[in-house]
């Protein structure tokens, strides 16, 4: 089941649950602020702030001291496990994940993915799904919508992983150090896009316009590793992700993650991440609660 809403709260409302939540919470600032406690994790929330409640956790939440109002979408499901790897950097303890700055741009993509989504999860699955809010976002304020049908239900499933994956995508690995050529930025950027697809020094030196020499000096002098390291960390990295958000088989992930021996994978696997790709998944694969 999901259950989600747009409320518009003024100064003294506030939710304390000892016990926490059955389900996880998502929760999006459009105007005001709000602060929100999960067990020893505390935050302060302001217009384009992402913030999630894993299950199980006492938490509380409510108006900021001192904000006028707090305006905010909420929702209360089932998050699906791919979702865990995409929350995981911004990790703030204790079950809460607060992705802070979203881009002003996504601001609207967010916005008509909630509106979009509390007119779905009313959807019956016969004619049309009911038409959307109007972009004021004025007319939803405090109605409750839950999507009983499993038709309704997975179109709000499907919206809110759209809205997850709008707000994380900033997230990066590593910030590339200032300075940096633009060149060399360029070719960590198409590692770390595709970092399965058949990369050589060759092909990247190809595509900045370099000599492989140059280019493999350059790299290792502004990064501090050569591109074949660079490389084979961003594959593991993408291995991880795979690993914790799908049911592939082992061999499936290494060959998707650009490693052609599946008993090279296990063992550089196993070097980076401390235990092998099959008990990492038992391990970390389908946090979801």
């Amino acid at each position: 089941m999901v259950v989600l809403g747009h409320f518009d709260q003024p100064p003294g409302y506030g939710v304390n649950r000892p016990q926490g939540s059955a389900s996880w919470l998502f929760t999006w600032t459009t105007a005001g602020a709000g602060r929100l406690r999960q067990g020893d994790a505390c935050t302060s929330a302001a217009a384009g702030t992402l913030v999630v409640l894993a299950p199980g956790v006492p938490h509380g939440y409510g108006v900021e001291p001192g904000a006028g109002h707090w305006r905010f979408w909420w929702a209360h499901c089932r998050a699906r496990p791919s979702w865990a790897a995409w929350l995981r950097p911004y990790d703030a303890g204790h079950g809460m994940y607060v992705v802070p700055s979203v881009p002003a741009g996504v601001h609207g993509r967010v916005g008509a993915t909630f509106r979009r989504m509390h007119a779905d999860a009313r959807w019956t699955g016969a004619g049309a799904p009911p038409a959307p809010s109007p972009p004021d976002e004025s007319s939803p304020d405090g109605q409750v919508a839950v999507a009983h049908g499993s038709a309704a239900r997975e179109l709000a499933l499907c919206a809110l992983e759209e809205i997850v994956l709008l707000t994380t995508a900033g997230a990066r690995p590593q910030e590339p150090p200032p300075g940096l050529d633009a060149r060399i930025r360029r070719a960590q950027e198409l590692i770390d896009a595709d970092p399965g697809a058949p990369h050589t020094v060759h092909s990247l030196a190809q595509s900045v316009a370099l000599s492989p020499s140059r280019f493999a000096h350059l790299f290792s002098g502004q990064l501090g590793r050569s591109p074949m390291r660079a490389l084979r960390e961003a594959r593991l990295r993408h291995a991880a992700r795979l690993l914790e958000g799908t049911d592939l088989p082992v061999e499936r992930v290494a060959a998707a993650s650009g490693f052609a021996s599946p008993f090279h994978f296990n063992r550089v696997f196993r070097a980076r991440y401390g235990e092998p790709p099959g008990a990492y998944r038992a391990t970390h694969g389908g946090r979801s609660g």
